[in-house]
């Protein structure tokens, strides 16, 4: 984020020095991204955060990808997935799709999660249900129903659940954050974005924890590690900068509408290294007296579409057992548009009562082990009302 903040106590000039009350120095940190040449923020920690005193190589227990073959339309039900005993939002998520941008995995969490820092990239989170709170190195964000959690590259956290919470996550190999088209040359959100700085929640108070030896999983480029810190690295008495994990509502987002059918990069809420993800929101549709509410058909030639829905009712896909949970994947090389019936049902209709999260990839999905274990095996054939058996 562009959009400065200042949390704790900090030094008046940076890179001076800073005194603990007992007369010692706070140790500074500066955590950047693209090398010194792009957003960072500098932290001041009680104890040197440089301080391992063991590490260790971690599988990777994610499993294999397989190919979309025969390639298809395929839906897939989240609500179908099961999870035993306490759960948490790190080593509990189950991969769902991935390529080599970003991996997308859903959770069920009822427990506490491990430390743990991501260093491959971004994460975005999506809370479909259930309450908590996300504690971080930079201080807690209180989550719940409908938010998306921003969380940046090194950023050591854990999700603490109030109530099991159902969580959509992905973990890109790079940054995301809001479309660039949305910013000025300075990073302030313009007129026509439809959501803006006022609706963006970050820490606002220190997170202190004390303890030693504590262990933080570590994502990289080559796998997993697990380091032992000498202290806990919640230790951070203050920071300032733009680097920084942030929340955002997904009913804060203002709905962009026209008098013809609008198309999905209206709906864009970030993008991120080669996908973006785009918020569909209860909204007025289109107001042209001859107007068709409902998507066109259409063939994303250069991307895979993947829908999450998480309220509402979908207007396109009614009575193709999409339901709440659901996820639908339209890939490239596939022509996709409303269900038999749909368009003649939303014929003036003026207001659409639907929630969906919507990511595009600019390569190919694979199908994880989740996915494969939670898929509608008819969907593809919805739309001619027979399958390949029924000849």
């Amino acid at each position: 984020m562009a959009y400065y903040r200042q949390v704790g106590e900090i030094p008046r000039k940076r890179h001076t020095q800073f005194r603990t009350p007992e007369g010692g120095l706070y140790a500074e940190e500066l955590m950047g991204v693209e090398g010194f040449s792009a957003d960072s923020a500098l932290l001041y920690h009680r104890h040197l955060p440089t301080a391992i005193v063991n590490a260790e190589t971690v599988e990777d227990v994610r499993g294999p990808l397989a190919a979309n073959l025969p390639l298809k339309p395929r839906a897939f039900k989240t609500q179908d997935l099961t999870w035993s005993g306490d759960v948490d939002a790190v080593t509990g998520r189950r991969r769902l799709f991935g390529n080599p941008d970003v991996t997308i995995g859903f959770v069920t969490a009822n427990a506490p999660s491990p430390l743990y820092r991501n260093a491959a990239g971004d994460e975005l989170l999506y809370v479909q249900s259930g309450d908590g709170v996300v504690e971080t190195i930079y201080g807690a964000l209180p989550v719940g129903e409908g938010d998306y959690v921003v969380l940046p590259t090194s950023c050591t956290y854990r999700v603490v659940p109030r109530n099991p919470m159902n969580i959509l996550v992905l973990e890109a190999t790079g940054h995301i954050g809001p479309p660039k088209r949305y910013l000025s040359a300075k990073g302030q959100f313009l007129e026509h974005s439809p959501y803006c700085e006022r609706d963006i929640r970050g820490p606002v108070e220190p997170l202190l924890v004390d303890g030693e030896d504590v262990e933080v999983l570590v994502r990289h480029r080559a796998g997993l590690t697990r380091f032992t810190y000498a202290n806990h690295p919640f230790d951070v008495v203050g920071w300032d900068g733009c680097l920084y994990p942030w929340v955002f509502h997904i009913r804060d987002f203002e709905p962009i509408t026209g008098r013809v059918h609008q198309p999905p990069p209206v709906h864009q809420t970030f993008e991120g290294p080669n996908f973006v993800v785009c918020s569909f929101m209860p909204r007025k549709v289109d107001y042209h007296p001859l107007a068709v509410p409902v998507p066109y058909n259409h063939a994303n030639v250069d991307s895979d579409e993947l829908m999450f829905y998480v309220g509402g009712n979908y207007e396109a896909r009614k009575g193709s057992g999409i339901g709440v949970g659901s996820l639908s994947l339209h890939p490239s090389g596939c022509t996709h548009g409303p269900q038999p019936g749909a368009v003649e049902a939303s014929l003036g209709a003026d207001f659409f009562d639907e929630t969906a999260v919507m990511v595009d990839t600019f390569r190919p999905l694979e199908l994880g082990e989740a996915a494969l274990a939670a898929e509608d095996p008819g969907y593809a054939w919805t739309w001619a009302r027979r399958g390949p058996d029924q000849g």
